[in-house]
């Protein structure tokens, strides 16, 4: 797929998951039902937030020529499309319940993991599969212990997030999310394989989650 054409497309696809977030933001705040829609529209405006602290990533031209494309509008859309079916569906509880917590506690931890996964990475991180010239293996922080922390840490948030707003149709597009995410991370791994020293950094740790893949 033409390097490009995904760009734009990335860039068409940003202000509708925005503008999805806004109207959901608004009918949660609209309501009136108290404290759970109030708890629920702060929950979406943190999660719309981290999509604009990464947005800056997600739509920009890659300093070289992308090695594969053909993953990355499907990664997107499923992603996109979990987190809007996530709050434009009508709330599954209407009263506070401790158990609300877990949910939220477990995409602040997933973000986090995600955002320092991205900064130890430093410049080799790019949502496009991208070989560099000087390409060097990082293997501090969390790629210690797991070949793609970005992805646990992002998958995590969604399930954490989906898990809040509960409804059948995020839940089949977390499903579509989790399949893209696993051919995106083969593909990727095809690239990755000829980056000298790479193979055997991947001999030793699991992909995404330490003793199971």
């Amino acid at each position: 797929m033409n390097q490009r054409v995904v760009v734009l497309g990335l860039r068409a696809l940003l202000p509708v998951t925005v503008a999805a977030f806004v109207v959901a933001i608004g009918l949660l705040l609209l309501e009136g039902g108290g404290s759970p829609h109030l708890m629920a529209a702060v929950f979406a405006f943190a999660y719309l937030l981290w999509i604009l602290a990464e947005a800056r990533i997600t739509v920009r031209h890659p300093s070289q020529t992308a090695a594969e494309n053909s993953t990355l509008l499907p990664y997107a859309l499923s992603r996109a499309g979990t987190a809007m079916a996530a709050v434009l569906w009508p709330l599954p509880w209407d009263r506070w319940s401790p158990w609300l917590i877990a949910p939220m506690a477990v995409v602040a931890g997933a973000v986090t993991l995600r955002l320092v996964a991205i900064r130890t990475l430093g410049r080799f991180y790019s949502h496009h599969v991208v070989r560099y010239s000087d390409h060097s293996i990082v293997s501090t922080g969390p790629y210690r212990y797991m070949r793609h922390p970005a992805y646990t840490g992002m998958l995590l948030a969604n399930a954490g997030f989906v898990a809040f707003f509960l409804n059948p149709l995020s839940v089949l597009l977390f499903v579509a999310l989790c399949a893209c995410v696993t051919w995106r991370i083969l593909v990727e791994e095809q690239v990755l394989w000829a980056v000298h020293g790479y193979p055997d950094y991947a001999s030793g740790r699991a992909r995404l989650i330490p003793g199971v893949w």
